[in-house]
């Protein structure tokens, strides 16, 4: 459990609903530190039922055997992370979304389905090798570039013979050696921590006397999770501004076109050149103005333009610094990449899959960063109604641990 609390007692909400959703949403926001009157758990869906109806079912899985379901109720523990956030500010999220949909939802525009062992995406694979299971992803051609060194071996660009090789290798060094080299590598049967934590706070400074009506965020995140916070924040009333590197854009923008206009759709959009002084002094302008940050980046690396998040939460009463990473902020995991896909099964999904049915799978569409993204802007959202004055931990594989440590304490 978080040590440090945003909220205190006096914020009081009611939970209704779904037994298992309002179950976790309860859960979520006890662990902010409101105070949960329950009044109703309703008498719940069958979770199979949601898990398919919500697009789940199609993308866990082999296509010649669907997974009936998946032993965690993943779909209900998304509408509950969504659900919280609307009780925080109730009535502003989109009524055609619920937390399970926005987990399927860049399958369903982009029509991919399950795959097994092969992401839906196609650029993760969990693979045996000498003793277990891993998950590598190579979603860039520069990761295909740093296969040799990581194999030692000559490899040719293909899946199948980079399966051959990791095949033949112990597990630690794969892990190890990986994660020097910036490679997106995590063992699929984890060793997950005692107690479940969904976020971290790592730094407090000032709350602001006096708040906006709305808070004002600045989003310098990309790809998923990030965004999808921002979007959700957004659409909870928030002015959100989209700030991207004029030398390296937000990648989703290379992917399905709908899909990024979805998540970045009524943000306004401002481009930098943040490998200039003018470009990062007019990016901490814009930051001294916001009463939330979303970044999605290792920490080094905006520290290595002099942007230090701490420094600015002391500077700034108020501000709340949300940080989604692969692995959190503290070394060396901080160093250490993570996509949707890896951080999942580093997260514990697919092996609680594999001890239902005997066979590795990934859970879901990259599931670590939507869920993630959920997470994070209630989180965030908290933090600005309580004043703010925060700097915040998440990352996507902790958000799966927590999603397997909530059913193994408390759905078995």
């Amino acid at each position: 459990m978080p040590v440090d609390k945003i909220l205190n007692s006096n914020f009081k909400f009611l939970v209704n609903g779904n037994k298992v959703a309002s179950r976790y949403a309860a859960l979520l926001l006890k662990d902010l530190g409101a105070t949960v009157l329950r009044t109703s758990e309703g008498n719940g869906e069958i979770a199979v039922n949601r898990w398919r109806e919500s697009g789940l079912e199609n993308l866990t899985g082999f296509p010649e055997h669907a997974l009936d379901h998946c032993p965690i109720p993943i779909a209900e523990y998304g509408d509950g992370a969504l659900q919280a956030l609307d009780i925080l500010f109730p009535g502003r999220l989109s009524p055609g979304y619920r937390g399970a949909e926005l987990m399927s939802m860049r399958a369903t525009m982009t029509g991919d389905t399950r795959r097994g062992d092969i992401s839906v995406g196609g650029s993760c694979r969990l693979i045996p090798c000498r003793d277990g299971e891993i998950a590598l992803s190579l979603p860039r051609d520069c990761d295909w570039d740093l296969l040799e060194a990581w194999l030692l071996t000559r490899v040719e660009p293909d899946w199948r013979c980079v399966a051959q090789c990791v095949r033949e290798l112990p597990r630690s060094q794969l892990l190890d050696q990986g994660r020097l080299l910036g490679l997106a590598v995590a063992t699929a049967e984890p060793v997950l921590p005692e107690q479940r934590c969904w976020y971290e706070l790592c730094h407090r400074g000032k709350p602001s006397a006096q708040r906006r009506p709305l808070p004002r965020v600045i989003d310098l995140s990309s790809l998923w999770a990030g965004p999808l916070c921002g979007r959700l924040l957004e659409w909870c009333g928030a002015e959100v501004i989209k700030v991207e590197s004029s030398t390296r854009p937000d990648g989703a923008r290379f992917g399905f076109a709908e899909f990024f206009q979805f998540l970045n759709e009524g943000k306004t959009q401002v481009t930098l050149d943040l490998h200039s002084t003018s470009g990062v002094a007019e990016l901490l302008k814009l930051i001294h103005t916001a009463d939330i940050v979303i970044e999605a980046s290792r920490p080094r690396a905006l520290r290595q333009m002099g942007i230090i998040a701490e420094d600015l939460i002391d500077a700034i009463p108020g501000l709340t610094w949300i940080g989604i990473s692969g692995y959190g902020r503290t070394e060396p995991q901080a160093n250490w990449i993570a996509y949707g896909d890896d951080a999942g099964v580093a997260g514990g999904l697919s092996a609680e899959i594999y001890q239902a049915s005997g066979k590795w799978m990934f859970c879901g569409d990259a599931i670590a960063d939507p869920l993630t993204g959920m997470h994070a802007a209630l989180a965030g959202y908290g933090s600005w109604l309580a004043g703010g004055g925060h700097l915040l931990s998440l990352s996507l594989v902790q958000t799966s641990q927590n999603c397997v440590l909530t059913h193994r304490n408390q759905d078995t």
